[in-house]
């Protein structure tokens, strides 16, 4: 088996000293306390402001994953709500978010930054598997789940992302034993891990090393589950 025990010992060298600023942490609180047309409009301008400056930040956090993933591109979510199927009719998001898709059919997972006062993190794995995902995982874990269990229980991989979160069934998907020893992971409908940071950690100038080592952290994760999604259960390929 192969051994997947973390060592972080890459040098971090930063893109610039992109940064996450108070005075952006204090525009969403204030958009927070007065989320309405009229006081968004009247301070456009410093939320672009704002926007252009966090989106340097998301930039850069790209430009790092770059050099030890491949990342196919990042997108920064709009600061609109779409408000037609909720009983908030706030009409702007409080925070700042953004996402990494990794390259290709072969690379899997993605990653998540949302900057928020007292309320920001980074999240990673697989939040939507599609159905024929799901299946393919649920049937890995079937069969022999030890390999991820292995990275599970790493006491470095452990101290930076916890626990494996998700949502799930509540006993067992069909076709699966309720009884079954590796049923906490076959039931998950969600893989991913979350780690939330302190708006102090935030705001400090290495927030971005934090960032980026704790991306580099789930390396081993997605490696296993890039595995099991680009082959079949006897770990034949199955791209073309």
């Amino acid at each position: 088996m192969a051994n997947f025990s973390l060592k972080i010992t890459h040098p971090y060298s930063p893109v610039n000293n992109s940064i996450i600023t108070k005075e952006a942490f204090n525009f969403l609180k204030e958009l927070a306390k007065n989320n309405n047309k009229e006081w968004f409009q009247e301070n456009k301008t410093r939320f672009k402001a704002h926007e252009a400056n966090v989106k340097s930040f998301y930039t850069n956090v790209q430009e790092l994953l770059n050099e030890h993933d491949e990342i196919e591109k990042m997108k920064m979510f709009r600061i609109y709500r779409d408000v037609r199927f909720s009983k908030d009719k706030t009409p702007y998001k409080t925070h700042f978010a953004g996402s990494f898709s990794r390259l290709g059919a072969h690379l899997r997972g993605g990653y998540y930054l949302r900057i928020k006062p007292g309320e920001s993190f980074v999240a990673t794995g697989f939040w939507e598997p599609n159905k024929e995902d799901l299946f393919r995982i649920r049937k890995e874990f079937e069969q022999d789940a030890s390999d991820l269990r292995e990275i599970l229980s790493d006491k470095s991989f452990k101290k930076i992302w916890g626990e494996l979160e998700g949502d799930g069934v509540k006993t067992a998907p069909k076709g699966f034993d309720k009884e079954h020893p590796n049923i906490d992971l076959i039931k998950k409908k969600q893989f991913i891990f979350v780690k939330n940071f302190s708006d102090k950690e935030v705001l400090s100038t290495t927030f971005i090393k934090e960032v980026d080592t704790s991306f580099r952290a789930i390396r081993p994760y997605f490696d296993l589950m890039s595995d099991i999604l680009t082959t079949n259960l006897n770990g034949e390929s199955i791209l073309d």
